[in-house]
């Protein structure tokens, strides 16, 4: 899943060292777990008297939090950096500065290479040393260009700074929480773990004090994050290491938290306890995004999947016999090489019989470092094309199939926010649908019982019941 946004964290007025507030522009391109990643800078950085800004050009501080795992992820970012480039340009003419930083993905795998081929830029940090943006800003405003990218197995968790409760209340009534991070799969398509690095799991302890903090905010639903999240095995009070599953049922017992997700998962990691939380537990949502990404044996043990399509319906089978409502979700890859036409429709196979509620698909693309990019037979581009538009009709057609399916139903839903147009509200649905309301259908962060009335493209809209 893919998304762009630019964080608008902390909107508290927050002075400097001279008094006047230093203002941040964050640009946050990729999954969930770079969303969260950005909150965590805007909270260390909080602390060193900065505000965020959503306009780029009265920023004093422009990071650009970054995602490897598309085509030309880094040119893009050399691109986007040319453009911040002549505005850092313009402030020099007018006496101020701009100091310019790559976070995320693309910086821990580029490194000092982006300064060489981007001089602009002052810092380039990975995902591992957020908790060190204070310190190198320190630096590059001394004049250095820092790169900051080494760390230590301890430092993904150990020092994460702790979100002010005003940030936390800005951000709403969701959020997302990092369980884990990295990744030991190692996909042939993937660079997860190049990136991010071997699978950490955060201890329960931090866990449910961070949990706890988000409820005495006013945060109703969590989404526990993680590259492999179901492949989280922390350290329990106990003393003995906890699975997923047993994680939820603590999450579940503080009070307030209302909801609880997770996301993204593996299919060799959905054991016995975690589909039992699926069946046992209210509070966890029933929604699940459980990629597969090919429906062909052979592509995926080219992949390294380490399971065949047989595994992953049996799979499903049992997730849907202990949770008969869940609404299924996964990832596609079309065009991975040595793809044939019977090996697409497989794929095509696997997703009838399964019938997702939503999903996501994407043409293979090559990313550097990674055994996909050395395989024979590649795809051409026209051929990936035609499949992908053949596997996204398919997927269209069954989403717009779950959806409309909802119309005349009842669901409860936790009002999230003002709706864009007036007098309206928008809530979330179990399913993660957004709900839309009259405005006095509800407060937010309440959950209300609603009754679906029509649907709207990839959403729904509805009337207290």
């Amino acid at each position: 899943m893919e998304l762009e946004q630019i964080s608008q964290d902390g909107a508290e007025t927050l002075k400097g060292a001279a008094g006047a507030a230093k203002k941040v522009f964050v640009k946050t391109y990729g999954c969930q777990m770079n969303v969260y990643d950005s909150q965590r800078m805007s909270d260390a950085l909080a602390a060193d008297g900065y505000v965020a800004t959503s306009t780029m050009e009265d920023a004093d501080l422009v990071l650009l939090n970054t995602c490897h795992i598309r085509e030309k992820a880094a040119e893009k970012v050399y691109s986007e950096i040319g453009r911040i480039r002549e505005l850092k340009a313009e402030r020099a003419r007018n006496g101020s500065e701009m100091v310019i930083g790559v976070a995320g993905c693309v910086a821990q795998a580029e490194g000092r290479e982006i300064i060489r081929r981007a001089p602009a830029v002052d810092l380039v940090i990975g995902p591992q040393t957020y908790h060190r943006l204070p310190e190198a800003l320190k630096k590059v405003r001394g004049g250095e260009k820092v790169v900051e990218t080494e760390y230590a197995l301890e430092d993904k968790f150990d020092h994460l700074p702790e979100p002010r409760r005003a940030e936390i209340i800005s951000r709403g009534v969701t959020a997302f929480l990092t369980v884990q991070e990295g990744c030991d799969k190692f996909c042939t398509f993937c660079v997860v773990p190049y990136t991010r690095g071997s699978e950490v799991s955060r201890p329960v302890a931090q866990i449910v004090a961070e949990a706890e903090r988000l409820a005495a905010a006013g945060v109703r639903e969590v989404t526990l994050l993680g590259q492999n999240v179901n492949a989280w095995h922390g350290e329990g009070p106990d003393g003995n290491e906890w699975g997923l599953g047993r994680l939820l049922v603590r999450l579940a017992e503080i009070p307030g938290i209302a909801r609880l997700r997770y996301t993204t998962s593996h299919p060799r990691d959905m054991d016995d306890e975690l589909i039992a939380a699926h069946r046992d537990l209210p509070s966890l949502m029933p929604y699940l995004h459980l990629p597969v990404q090919a429906g062909s044996d052979r592509i995926l043990k080219a992949m390294n999947r380490k399971h065949t399509a047989a595994d992953y319906l049996r799979l499903i089978e049992r997730i849907r016999a202990a949770r008969p409502d869940i609404a299924m979700s996964g990832d596609f890859i079309v065009g991975f090489p040595g793809e044939t036409d019977e090996d697409f429709e497989a794929t095509l196979e696997l997703v009838r019989e399964v019938n997702y509620a939503q999903a996501f698909s994407f043409k293979y693309s090559s990313r550097p470092g990674t055994p996909g990019t050395e395989m024979k037979d590649h795809v051409a581009e026209e051929v990936k094309d035609e499949r992908l538009q053949r596997l996204q009709a398919l997927l269209n057609e069954q989403q717009t199939t779950f959806i409309e399916g909802l119309v005349g139903k009842t669901v409860e839903t936790l009002i999230e926010k003002p709706g864009r147009q007036p007098k309206q509200i928008v809530g979330r649905s179990p399913w993660l649908l957004p709900v839309i309301l009259d405005e006095n259908a509800g407060k937010i962060g309440e959950i209300v019982t609603a009754r679906i009335t029509s649907t709207g493209h990839a959403s729904l809209f509805a009337e207290r019941a």
